[in-house]
């Protein structure tokens, strides 16, 4: 159910994106305390993003999750950043996110709703 997407305005060759986005699902199901087995990551690179003014590497990240837990937002941000970081070279301070937690009705999965 946790998903997290990622658009960035750099271009990744094949193998770097799949590599970022296991570090991701694995990142993901850690913070969140859920199995890896319903995370799903979406990498869309080579996006029009313009940051500021500014081509500059950037990145927009989606979190999505039932029960996503606002009081641990500021820590989500950090290891997401961190991992973005890390991860694609993007400077934290050209990162924004959005965390959002759907009500149960609204997010479907194998035929049916949570």
């Amino acid at each position: 159910m946790p998903l997290l997407t990622l658009t960035t305005n750099i271009t990744l060759d094949a193998e770097h994106r799949q590599a970022f986005a296991r570090h991701a699902s694995r990142e993901v199901a850690s913070l969140l305390g859920k199995a890896e087995n319903y995370v799903m990551v979406q990498v869309s690179d080579g996006a029009c993003l313009l940051f500021a003014g500014s081509e500059q590497a950037a990145a927009l990240l989606e979190l999505k999750s039932l029960g996503l837990p606002e009081q641990r937002s500021g820590e989500f941000s950090a290891a997401l950043c961190r991992l973005v970081q890390e991860q694609l070279g993007i400077d934290p301070a050209r990162i924004y996110i959005e965390f959002s937690s759907p009500p149960r009705h609204l997010w479907g999965w194998n035929g049916k709703t949570f």
